[in-house]
């Protein structure tokens, strides 16, 4: 794991070394960071959305795996009873919502559908006259050409736990 600095060091979390940034050859949008495992179509995405107006927490983590699901275009998606991951950090980061699910999607326009595992962690940001709703998301997939065995699962899944638990929230005025 390596210190990356996020979003101009606004943000800093533990990286896997291996990990890929995405923008060093391909457009990503100014409110996102992505990062992809060079074996693999795994993925991690850093995204800073504008804060939902739900004010329950468990509600609003599922609100954005459903929109996630809806922008994949998922035939299908399932997902575990989100949790609060206790992170007392000793600064305003707020702790994370974690969600664990799975969605049924055609990646990369492919005939065959692909098994994909997602684990989200939503900061809910409302510090200092500044709201917005920070989405971390782990793309894993089980079932295509890129995608992992059970094992690299595991490992990815505990390497995105290192993230957000390393997570740190520098600068708050990156958001609105």
């Amino acid at each position: 794991m390596v210190l990356k600095h996020l979003f101009g060091g606004a943000i800093v979390a533990d990286l896997p070394s291996v990990l890929v940034d995405a923008s060093d050859f391909r457009q990503v949008p100014d409110n996102q960071e992505v990062f992809l495992y060079p074996d693999s179509s795994a993925s991690i995405i850093v995204e800073v959305l504008q804060r939902i107006s739900e004010p329950i927490d468990e509600k609003a983590v599922k609100f954005h795996f459903e929109a996630l699901a809806h922008d994949n275009d998922a035939i299908s998606s399932t997902m575990q009873i989100p949790f609060v991951m206790r992170n007392d950090p000793g600064d305003q980061t707020p702790s994370p919502i974690i969600l664990h699910g799975s969605q049924r999607i055609h990646k990369f326009n492919a005939i065959a559908a692909d098994d994909v595992d997602i684990v989200i962690a939503l900061f809910r940001v409302n510090s200092g006259g500044k709201s917005a709703d920070l989405v971390v998301s782990a793309n894993i997939p089980r079932s295509s050409d890129g995608s992992v065995g059970k094992e690299r699962a595991a490992a990815i899944a505990s390497e995105f736990n290192s993230l957000i638990s390393s997570l740190r929230i520098i600068n708050y005025d990156l958001f609105c």
